[in-house]
């Protein structure tokens, strides 16, 4: 056979292997599922706290820390009718727990057609959220803080790990139970079929003893909606001098002991911290309430 026959044998078969490795290349090693879609919130799980908000001095079920519970004393509810905080943005952390709707959407690469970042927007306070999907590196910690926060993420199967730093201050309830700088988030997406699970881990140094583990429920809307649009403005609502900031100083609240009385469990149950998280705090609090009940006798 003539050399130059076998070059042109050999040439196919070099032809088809570069495409096979390409292929390979390029291809991702298995397809995640889409959370792509328009998400309205399902509000079964924790309704009291999600809707209409906790009373006041409720800090039940809360990792927090004494810190925690001396800023939340000190809060007075009329302090969101001052101007600078009639529309304070939630934050990451928060956003989910309240009444929402939101919007996925995929960026992808124009050559590869990889996604290198997930999309949102909120229509609660009108948020916009970047999650990174590319691999790099969170910012130093001296770069700015914003209310949505930096966010990367990465597929363990078909759910979504998200990992968020660089978050404001805030509140984690609107009882002013607060959130620090230096909160950090761990979220899970998990979708089935129409239902999206989402699964929040919070960690704060400054204000819980423990990290704080929340999960809500959202559904797809297969009709949208145009209520998307969030329009706050700020009025004077309540005369005031200038720079008063509504607030209780220590020992002076008078309103701590509602959520007690009205439930009818024991103060000490009610102030939170990571021992009241567990299923063991029952037996704990069988015998405070036991314990009340003889004093009440």
């Amino acid at each position: 056979m003539a050399p130059g026959h076998k070059t042109m044998l050999r040439t196919p078969t070099v032809v088809a292997a570069a495409v096979l490795v390409s292929l390979a290349v390029s291809a991702p090693a298995s397809a995640q599922i889409s959370l792509e879609g328009e998400w309205t919130g399902r509000y079964q799980e924790d309704q009291m706290d999600r809707v209409p908000g906790g009373d006041w001095g409720d800090y039940t079920g809360l990792p927090i820390n004494e810190a925690a519970r001396f800023y939340a004393d000190s809060w007075d509810i009329s302090r969101g009718s001052v101007p600078e905080h009639q529309c304070q943005v939630y934050n990451v952390a928060h956003i989910f727990r309240g009444p929402l709707q939101f919007r996925v959407w995929n960026e992808k690469d124009p050559d590869s057609q990889e996604t290198i970042a997930i999309r949102m927007y909120l229509g609660t306070y009108e948020q916009w959220r970047t999650i990174w999907m590319d691999g790099r590196s969170h910012p130093p910690d001296f770069m700015p803080h914003t209310w949505m926060g930096f966010s990367t993420g990465e597929w363990h199967g078909d759910v979504l790990t998200v990992t968020t730093s660089h978050i404001k201050a805030e509140y984690l309830r609107r009882e002013g139970i607060p959130f620090s700088d230096r909160l950090t988030v761990v979220e899970h997406f998990i979708r089935h079929g129409s239902q999206l699970t989402h699964v929040m881990i919070a960690t704060d140094p400054v204000y819980l003893d423990e990290p704080m583990v929340n999960t809500e429920e959202f559904v797809v809307m297969d009709h949208g909606n145009t209520n998307w649009l969030y329009n706050c403005e700020t009025a004077e609502e309540v005369p005031r001098l200038k720079h008063d900031v509504p607030h209780f100083l220590p020992g002076t609240n008078p309103n701590l002991t509602y959520f007690a009385d009205q439930v009818g469990l024991p103060q000490e149950a009610v102030r939170g911290g990571p021992e009241t998280t567990y299923p063991e705090y029952r037996a704990k609090l069988r015998a405070l309430m036991a314990g009340a009940g003889t004093n009440a006798k």
